[in-house]
């Protein structure tokens, strides 16, 4: 697997709203209206990151949660981190309608 270019990450990043590359990542802080909600975000992209075993890099602090997007085996950005933020983005608007 390759990493993506720059002018790739930035194409991509067109659809996914708050999200903006950070060195060899992706980068967003997700808020949520309490801690309850962001740890059900949370609860709910480990299923899926487990599933396509690729696991994201995160922090919580009570409604918010931080994560950070990388392909560590290239140390670089991958497809597996656009579709990985694209679920994400999935799940935060599931839980904010």
């Amino acid at each position: 697997m390759s990493h993506l270019t720059d002018h790739q990450v930035e194409m991509q990043l067109q659809d996914l709203p708050g999200w903006r590359q950070e060195d060899n990542a992706i980068v967003k802080t997700f808020v949520f209206d309490d801690f309850i909600e962001a740890i059900t975000f949370m609860t709910q992209v480990a299923f899926h990151a487990q599933e396509i075993e690729h696991h994201p890099e995160w922090t919580n602090l009570y409604n918010k949660v931080h994560v950070r997007l990388t392909t560590h085996d290239i140390n670089g950005i991958t497809s597996h981190d656009i579709r990985l933020a694209k679920r994400m983005q999935q799940v935060a608007a599931t839980k904010l309608s």
